[in-house]
């Protein structure tokens, strides 16, 4: 049975925690969760025990607890549910300035440049070698 270790002393090492729970029963794993930057324990952790009636007597006899001045919270871990969702980064291709109307190939907006206008110096029309800035 997983089992939720939180409020835990910052300074707790995971062997310590171990032995807490090895009063109760056999104690398979124990994992104190790292901030990555600073190294420090973020004050929970995970402990994993086979035998379920050793883990809930150990649940209802820690829970509560004071260990190293902290009261810590014991309780049977929740199972993550994976995300199903694809993360999404940006618009995916759309126009940042309003909607692009795929129908009309048009890009809504006051001034500047709009696509299929034959306005300006870079279009076909106004330049026989072909438009833009290099003669090709």
């Amino acid at each position: 049975m997983d089992i939720f270790a939180g409020s835990l002393p910052f300074k707790i090492k995971s062997d310590q925690l171990r032995a807490l729970f090895e009063e109760f029963g056999e104690v398979e794993s124990v994992k104190i969760i790292m901030d990555k930057i600073t190294r420090q324990n973020k004050g929970f952790g995970f402990v994993v025990m086979p035998n379920h009636h050793e883990a809930k007597l150990a649940i209802e006899a820690l829970n509560g607890k004071e260990i190293m001045g902290r009261t810590i919270i014991v309780t049977v871990s929740e199972e993550k549910e994976p995300d199903n969702k694809k993360k999404r980064f940006g618009k995916g291709g759309t126009n940042f300035k309003g909607d692009f109307d795929k129908a009309k190939k048009e890009f809504p907006g006051k001034s500047g440049f709009q696509r299929g206008s034959t306005r300006g110096a870079g279009s076909a029309r106004s330049n026989p070698k072909g438009g833009g800035r290099r003669g090709r």
